[in-house]
């Protein structure tokens, strides 16, 4: 029988990564997540439940959510379940934590700024330029990566813009 262990989750960090290194170097950054679930009752009254989970980034991804996440963040992950189990040193009880390792993240919302560890931009620094369109009333066989099949379409405007 075939198994699968896979996780996405989307939400907001619960606080800032905290980062830590292997022996070998390897980052380890460990953080949490809350995840919201909104759903109307029988009543038809909203009703919202969050979810906390914490979450383990390794290596690049580690250094990645150190460097540009922090405590409210918004963001998608990709990963898998792990279960860390230990004994209680101070009790000797049997714990076990049940956490997602995150080998894939996406940050969303509005870019931000890299920690005060990157150097930042100066505020009159000139703004490049957005790349321009290429003439649409050239020739077709000016512009390299256009297909045959805009010569057919040529006529509308419209058409010349989405090829």
């Amino acid at each position: 029988m075939a198994n699968l262990n896979c996780v996405q989750l989307m939400g907001h960090l619960t606080r800032p990564p905290e980062t830590k290194y292997t022996p070998k170097g390897t980052a380890i950054a460990e953080t949490g997540i809350a995840v919201n679930r909104i759903w109307r009752g029988e009543d038809g009254e909203k009703q919202q439940e969050v979810t906390f989970v914490d979450l383990q980034f390794l290596g690049r991804v580690a250094e990645i959510a150190n460097q540009y996440l922090d405590k409210g963040s918004p963001i998608f992950v990709q990963g898998y379940l792990k279960l860390d189990q230990w004994e209680d040193k101070q009790s000797g009880q049997k714990r076990s934590k049940l956490r997602v390792v995150v080998t894939d993240l996406q940050m969303l919302g509005a870019k931000r700024e890299a920690s005060s560890a990157a150097p930042k931009q100066p505020v009159n620094a000139p703004r490049s330029q957005p790349p321009t369109d290429p003439d649409l009333d050239s020739e077709p066989d000016d512009i390299p990566f256009r297909s045959t099949i805009y010569r057919d379409v040529r006529k509308s405007r419209l058409n010349r813009r989405i090829l």
